[in-house]
């Protein structure tokens, strides 16, 4: 399984920025997705999650209200809608996949392949 994740960038706080992750190597529908993020120097955290059938959704503190993580199966995409974006949020953005779990994990641990990360980088 191989992850791709694109579309960061350089923004200005408040504005708005997608980041895609594109799952390829096996039946994407069966997999759970999550995003995690890391700043310079800081742990890798979780940001959303989104189980294999869509139905289960998790975000963390720091990003629930403005972000909202999708998932289209026909093109083997999960998204990250970022809104509001803070300069708190700038980090490396890493989608991860697991297959088949009924809710999203909030652990590097609870996920067995990586994409290679985009950077989103929100300017004050």
């Amino acid at each position: 399984v191989q992850l791709q994740a694109s579309g960061g960038g350089l923004v200005q706080t408040g504005d708005s920025l997608r980041v895609s992750c594109v799952v390829s190597g096996d039946t994407f529908k069966w997999y759970t997705v999550g995003w995690f993020r890391q700043a310079p120097g800081e742990d890798r955290d979780f940001v959303a999650g989104i189980n294999w059938s869509g139905a289960s959704i998790r975000y963390s503190d720091s990003v629930k209200g403005r972000f909202t993580i999708s998932r289209d199966n026909a093109e083997n995409t999960v998204y990250l809608q970022m809104n509001s974006l803070k300069p708190e949020d700038t980090a490396l953005y890493y989608c991860a996949a697991v297959y088949g779990k009924e809710v999203p994990q909030t652990t590097s641990r609870g996920y067995a392949y990586w994409g290679q990360g985009t950077q989103v980088t929100v300017s004050s």
